[in-house]
């Protein structure tokens, strides 16, 4: 094989059987009542699929929808999709309970093709998915690729607060989180992720905490088909605490270190303020007495959210966790065929 990083493009055979035996791919695509985006989607991966010569299914999670698929879907009938299917959640579970759900279908379904998972508003461009491929088949078709977000299209205060987040996510799990759903995921590593617990809280993260092997390419993110975004404010924080739920452990140990460490910075002041008190005249009379009680008063906080860290660590790792391959599929109601290609 040649050692130049294969693309789709190559007119090497050998490089070219590396793709054709990924086909067909999987896209799995979580979805809420906007059946609009999703039908521009179904347009766009035609597209792409028929320009690289590629082909596959795609597999819409319908995450609890209030609006049924409409019956014209897709509108026009696609030329390089095979197959297009609707797994129907009895409920609305949440952008990331639902692609745990759509997962663990594919694993039962024994799904033995690279998936793709994505969002269906735009945002992870269709166009994307070859520089995906291109880095899989260059990671030796074993590790997760990511797309790593470089430029966002949000307005300034979502990228505020997004900073925000990600100076805090930094600083209690030890990794800025760059990365999201949009991603090719080996068939093979599905068998580990729908044991995981922590699956159903975040894909991505999980990937992190389970120490599956990833790899990230730096692609923008696109505009959204149509409308705006229905995550509010509320429902971006619960995204991020999701994330950071994976790594309770860890941020428990850092939040433990913080409180210790500021359990021994109050002492000190104690001390000090005692020693002003009684070894020196600079003393204003009753501070020292004020100063050490709101220090004590600091102090046994301090000690209280410690113990608490602890015994919430310890009776978390006692629990009996949910378990995505087991519990997952009592949330599927129905799977239906919207679209099956006849060549």
């Amino acid at each position: 094989m040649s050692s130049a990083q294969p693309t789709l493009h190559s007119a090497n055979s050998d490089v070219r059987a590396e793709f054709l035996a990924l086909l067909p791919l999987t896209i799995l695509v979580p979805v809420f009542n906007d059946w609009e985006a999703a039908r521009l989607l179904v347009e766009r991966l035609d597209s792409v699929f028929g320009h690289h010569a590629l082909t596959g299914q795609i597999i819409f999670i319908d995450d609890g929808s209030l609006d049924a698929v409409p019956e014209q879907f897709p509108t026009t009938p696609p030329r390089n999709i095979q197959q297009i299917q609707s797994v129907e959640l009895r409920t609305n579970l949440g952008h990331q309970r639902a692609l745990c759900v759509g997962l663990v279908h594919l694993r039962q379904s024994s799904v033995a093709t690279p998936v793709v998972i994505m969002d269906s508003d735009g945002e992870d461009a269709p166009s994307d998915i070859p520089r995906l491929l291109e880095k899989f088949v260059a990671e030796g078709k074993r590790k997760v690729i990511f797309a790593s977000r470089r430029l966002r299209t949000e307005g300034f205060i979502f990228k505020f607060f997004y900073t925000v987040y990600r100076t805090i996510h930094r600083l209690v799990v030890g990794f800025d989180p760059r990365f999201g759903n949009f991603s090719v995921l080996p068939a093979a590593i599905l068998e580990r992720l729908v044991v995981t617990s922590d699956f159903w809280n975040h894909y991505a993260a999980a990937v992190v905490k389970t120490k599956l092997p990833y790899a990230i390419v730096p692609i923008d993110r696109s505009r959204r088909f149509v409308g705006e975004s229905k995550m509010g404010f509320v429902g971006l924080v619960i995204h991020g605490l999701s994330a950071m739920s994976v790594f309770g452990d860890t941020v428990g140990v850092r939040l433990l270190i913080l409180c210790g460490l500021s359990g021994v910075l109050t002492v000190a002041l104690i001390i000090a303020a005692l020693l002003v008190k009684l070894a020196t005249n600079l003393g204003i009379p009753g501070w020292a007495t004020y100063a050490t009680g709101l220090l004590l008063l600091l102090l046994s906080q301090l000690v209280v959210l410690s113990m608490v860290f602890i015994f919430v660590a310890l009776a978390s790792r006692g629990q009996s966790n949910f378990v995505p391959i087991r519990d997952c599929p009592i949330y599927i109601g129905r799977v239906r065929t919207v679209f099956t290609r006849h060549d």
